[in-house]
């Protein structure tokens, strides 16, 4: 049960990335960083929908953590570049070619293996206090370092460190959901007196901001590789550090999860930069993900102010 919530939560966010992609990309550069970039957002509905996408995500993924380990659920996340090739192959008629396969056959083969060896066992205490100190202490610090990062630098930069603070934010929030999941499995009320319930929200809201700022920052394959790739990485290091999560390294299986996790983030890579799923925006340049399709799926696309033959 725990993978196949996990999946649905991935399929979710594959679609949340597109649809969320197509409300930010025409803001301005000046909304960077700035709350008009939410508000030119909220005024487009496929923002709006996205957005409900990604309560039932939120939801999906938060019963897979309440029943599995944050170093298990998070990594089958990756997922969600596979889905968003099959999205955009279907949707907006994205052919995959040979790299879009390799690249699948590599990080599945990189999930799998690392499932496998690992084989993540406990993970079920509660964190100290010392722990969320250390723990939540670091990632502040590594999102302020990288939102400063994505202040300078080419486009491709900039979303890429959007994306990795965001996908800290995430990792970080995913913890504190594990933990509220846990009370609430108690009592309802629970939730209320413990404060990971509003460190959850306010860290929630905070990814979802970075996000944003990812997508419009240039290239969504530059964003989603490091959302998509980053989240996993920490979640694994805050699963040992935080809830005792315990990987199985005797013996081979030590090198092969190295391997294997290796194997995943070169497949993410590469799938992330791929012609189907890397709509790139050029600097200064509009963006090209509303295709055709998408325009006679609701919006006509611009007619020619003159008839043919007809100069202005």
């Amino acid at each position: 049960m725990v993978f196949i919530l996990a999946l649905g939560a991935a399929f979710s966010n594959a679609l949340i990335s597109v649809l969320q992609r197509m409300g930010v990309e025409d803001a301005k550069e000046e909304h960077t960083l700035r709350l008009s970039l939410l508000a030119h957002a909220m005024r487009r509905g496929v923002w709006l929908a996205g957005f409900a996408l990604m309560i039932a995500s939120f939801l999906l993924q938060a019963v897979a953590l309440h029943f599995g380990r944050l170093s298990q659920v998070q990594p089958i996340l990756v997922t969600e570049l596979l889905f968003l090739v099959f999205i955009l192959s279907t949707w907006f008629g994205y052919k995959s070619g040979l790299r879009e396969w390799l690249s699948v056959a590599m990080a599945s083969a990189g999930l799998a293996g690392f499932l496998v060896f690992a084989a993540p066992k406990g993970g079920n205490r509660l964190p100290s206090d010392l722990g969320w100190v250390v723990v939540g202490g670091s990632c502040i610090t590594g999102i302020i370092v990288s939102v400063i990062l994505a202040l300078r630098g080419p486009r491709w930069w900039r979303a890429a460190m959007f994306g990795t603070a965001a996908a800290i934010g995430y990792a970080f929030t995913a913890a504190m959901t594990k933990v509220v999941t846990h009370y609430a499995a108690q009592s309802f009320w629970d939730i209320f007196v413990h404060w990971e319930t509003y460190g959850l929200i306010v860290f929630g809201i905070l990814s979802v901001f970075l996000t944003q700022n990812a997508f419009h920052a240039g290239p969504i394959g530059a964003s989603q590789a490091a959302l998509v790739l980053v989240d996993p990485l920490v979640s694994i290091g805050i699963g040992i550090a935080l809830f005792g999560d315990n990987m199985q390294t005797a013996g081979a299986r030590g090198p092969l999860e190295a391997f294997s996790l290796l194997l995943l983030i070169a497949g993410g890579f590469w799938l992330s930069n791929s012609s189907a799923v890397s709509l790139v925006l050029g600097e200064g340049a509009t963006g090209d993900l509303l295709t055709p399709r998408f325009r006679r799926m609701g919006q006509a696309p611009p007619q020619d102010p003159c008839p043919p033959g007809l100069t202005p």
